[in-house]
């Protein structure tokens, strides 16, 4: 049974961050298309409540995904706790990481090293979408994925 794991967004004063919305979309697209049975909503509350979990269930009961196929992880406040704290709920079966393109390389290692046999699959780019962010969040992950590569980051 392959598992999807929705990984954390920012959830804003007024709701969901466009990633959280377009990531979690994208789970409840690979859910209907039967390309995974069950989803892992991860991330703890941030700046703004709910919790980035909550935030997800709420999006993924929208968009048609029954309850009983998804699960809540909502503890987490990083890529590495969302990975690891999803390893307890899911045991050894094939994961899908859904996340977006630029996230996706140190996601992928993150899972490798806790022992999850995953794939990745990235929300599309959204069109007329504002490109800094898309941008910004590239440039971060360069040195995110060194620090985590030469172990510096768990």
């Amino acid at each position: 049974m392959k598992t999807g794991l929705i990984l954390g967004a920012a959830v804003w004063a007024n709701g969901p961050s466009p990633t959280l919305l377009r990531r979690t979309q994208h789970g409840a697209t690979l859910f209907h298309a039967g390309q995974i049975e069950r989803i892992v909503a991860c991330g703890g509350l941030g700046k703004h409540p709910p919790s980035e979990a909550e935030a997800m269930a709420e999006i993924l009961y929208a968009e048609n995904v029954p309850p009983n196929a998804v699960t809540l992880e909502d503890q987490s406040t990083t890529t590495g706790e969302n990975v690891t704290n999803a390893l307890a709920l899911v045991g050894d079966c094939p994961i899908v990481l859904i996340t977006d393109w630029y996230h996706a390389p140190r996601a992928r290692l993150i899972a490798r090293r806790a022992g999850f046999k995953s794939v990745t699959s990235s929300a599309p780019p959204v069109r007329n979408a504002r490109p800094w962010p898309q941008v910004k969040g590239a440039i971060r992950e360069i040195p995110a994925y060194i620090a985590y590569y030469l172990g510096l980051k768990s």
